[in-house]
Order: C-alpha cells, then structure tokens, then sequence
C-alpha cells in the first residue's frame, strides 16, 4: 500500500508537443483512483509515468516515501494490467501468473500459497490449467488480474483492460474489479488502484474518486456524485453523466420575481434564490445553461406557471424501462429522459411539451466554462 504524489510533474515530447503540463495530484493510500478523459487527454501517459514506462521532463514522483523518477520500473512497487492482457500464450494460467514470482526466486510454496489465494478471490481456480488461447477474453483478464495481486504490490495500475470485452463482459468483469479492491480492504491489505478509462460510466461505478483529465490538465479531481452534482466547469459538466448534459445558450435577465433566465422560451425561466444571487454580475449577459436529461419533463398538457417548451420529437430510442426524446430547440439538439410509462404512446414527428426543472439547471460562465 502507498500513496502516490505527482508534484509539478510535466511531459514534453521530442517534437516539443507538451502532453502533460504542471500536473498535482495525491492519491492516498489504498485509495481507487480513475484517470478519465476524451482520447488524448493523457491519462495513458500519466499511468505510464506511474510504472516508469515513459520518462518525466519536469517535477517529482513519488510512490509512498520514495521518488521514483529515475527508478526502473521492477523497482517501483507496481504491477500493470494491460488492455490486451499481455499473458504468455504457451504458458497455462498457473504459470503466467507465477512467471514473475519465480523471476523473484521466491520459495515454490510461497508462489503456490499465493497464486491459490488470488485464484480463490478471483474465481479462477479451474482455470489454472488452462492456457490464455482455451480461455474467453473475461478469464484472461482475470488470470491477468491475479499476475498483478500474487506480486502485492504497493500499487496496482490498469491500462484500459476492459476495452477490449464484449457489453456482458466488460460490466461482470469491472464488478469483479471492485469487488477485488473491497475484498483486499476487507482482509487489511488494501490497495492503491489507478484505473484509466475513456469510458465515465467504468469511472463513475468504480472511483473512490475521479480526476477529470482534458489537454493534459486536471478538469476536476472529486468523488463520483460530487463530479456529476457539482462540476467544477462546463467540459465536466458535459463529460460525466450518461446520457450527457444539455447545454443552451441563455441570458439573464430580470423579472417580476427577480432574476431569470430568456431561453427564448415561451417565457423566462425564473430562478430560484440560491442561483439567482450568484447571477447578480451577470444582469443582461450570456450564460450557458446546463440541463440534465433527467430533468427535462415531458408532460402530455402544458403546466400553469411553468416555463416550457413545445418542440417536435426528431427521435425516440426506446431504453426499456425509459425512453430517450431526442427534439431541437432553435438550431440546438436536447434530450429528454423519461420513463417508458409516461410516454409509451409517443412517436417521432409528434409534438409535445417539455419542462424544465431550473432548480435542478447548471449555469457556466460564457468565456470561462467556470460553474458560476
């Protein structure tokens, strides 16, 4: 177990592309943490700073009281998972996982004692015998998982291992993940997890916090529900939540209540106290305005004292227990998230009404994206 300590840590490649820039971050002691981002924002590369597989050209590392920047990766205390599981085809899954163990010259028994353990926790005890090809790609993953814990190492690292496993797969075996983080809590070794995705719904279920990446930047670092309650900016915002956040650009302006917002609606969208004193700089100004899917209603008749929406429906999917109404305000696509029953009879090219739940609205400043 150990925390690991990015301090000022920068990249910059030989082309004098800069992919990570001033990055700080602490991930504490047996923490879960994911890296999650859009292709390119780095996060491969900062795991791979993690494990020594790719070199630093500012700041300091650190895994646990140790800095590590110049130390090889055998000597770091990791063990990777890699998205192609990356075991030895002509060695069975017993062997795989204690190949390093004997690199280590460990006693047979003790290698024997922990490949039994791992496989127990793991579920992999039939498998043992089995090489990578008699065996699906979840079960490769797993042995692979249990290559990584017979090592015990101070910290675990995982490249993208469920991108490369089928819908049913990729869900079984990322709960097997956290069960595997919450049985090592359990039997006091817990672990320190670094888990890097592009997709929010893997961070989202399997973060004990998340830290948002764009550009080689830090977006936000929080627990999953603060992240989707309280993004810190608009690309947060719009990153984590499924399906995303919808955005409209709106201005503000004043009311008989106070403040309110003109979304060219059928009247202004008045707002609660709580918002409207954070708006008081922004009289007569654009702001973007953020709404959940969830929290665009549809109703069958326009409700009094509502500000609503009547728009055409362009398209319907049908989710099973809920529907997504996917219609345009102006030249700007929104989604509506409903459930099934209250809009089973609704079909594309009808014309409906929306409300717009604002208590529930995000509002980011225009220049700065900054959650206002």
């Amino acid at each position: 177990m150990a925390e690991v300590v990015f301090e000022q840590v920068g990249k910059v490649y030989g082309n004098g592309f800069q992919a990570v820039q001033g990055l700080d971050l602490t991930i504490h002691d047996g923490e879960f943490m994911v890296l999650v981002g859009p292709s390119g924002c780095a996060k491969s590369t900062i795991l791979r700073m993690i494990a020594g597989l790719e070199s630093i050209t500012g700041g300091d590392i650190h895994i646990g009281a140790a800095r590590v920047n110049d130390l090889p990766p055998k000597d770091r205390g990791i063990a990777m998972v890699f998205q192609n599981y990356a075991l030895y085809p002509h060695m069975n899954a017993y062997d795989n996982m204690a190949f390093g163990l004997k690199q280590q010259k460990l006693p047979a028994a003790e290698i024997d004692q922990r490949i039994q353990q791992a496989a127990t926790l793991l579920k992999i005890g039939h498998l043992l015998k089995h090489k990578p090809g008699q065996m699906s790609g979840g079960e490769c993953q797993r042995v692979a998982l249990g290559r990584a814990m017979v090592r015990q190492p101070a910290v675990f690292l995982f490249d993208e291992p469920l991108s490369n496993l089928d819908a049913k797969l990729r869900v079984s075996t990322r709960v097997g993940i956290a069960q595997l983080h919450q049985s090592l809590k359990t039997s006091q070794q817990p672990a320190t997890m670094i888990y890097v995705t592009h997709d929010q719904v893997e961070a989202m279920t399997l973060g004990d916090r998340i830290c948002v990446l764009n550009q080689g930047q830090i977006m936000q670092v929080d627990t999953p529900m603060n992240l989707y309650l309280h993004p810190a900016n608009k690309f947060v915002a719009g990153f984590i939540g499924s399906p995303a956040m919808n955005f409209l650009p709106a201005r503000v302006c004043a009311s008989d209540q106070g403040l309110a917002l003109d979304l060219g609606l059928n009247q202004p969208l008045p707002l609660p106290p709580a918002k409207a004193e954070r708006l008081h700089g922004y009289l007569n100004q654009q702001v973007w305005f953020g709404i959940r899917p969830e929290h665009i209603r549809y109703r069958s008749a326009p409700p009094r004292d509502k500000a609503t929406l009547r728009a055409d429906i362009q398209l319907i999917e049908a989710m099973g227990n809920e529907m997504y109404l996917h219609f345009l305000s102006g030249e700007w696509p929104l989604l509506s998230r409903t459930a099934y029953e209250d809009c089973a009879a609704l079909q594309a090219g009808d014309s409906v009404h929306f409300e717009l739940d604002v208590a529930q609205a995000h509002l980011f400043d225009v220049h700065t994206e900054v959650a206002i």
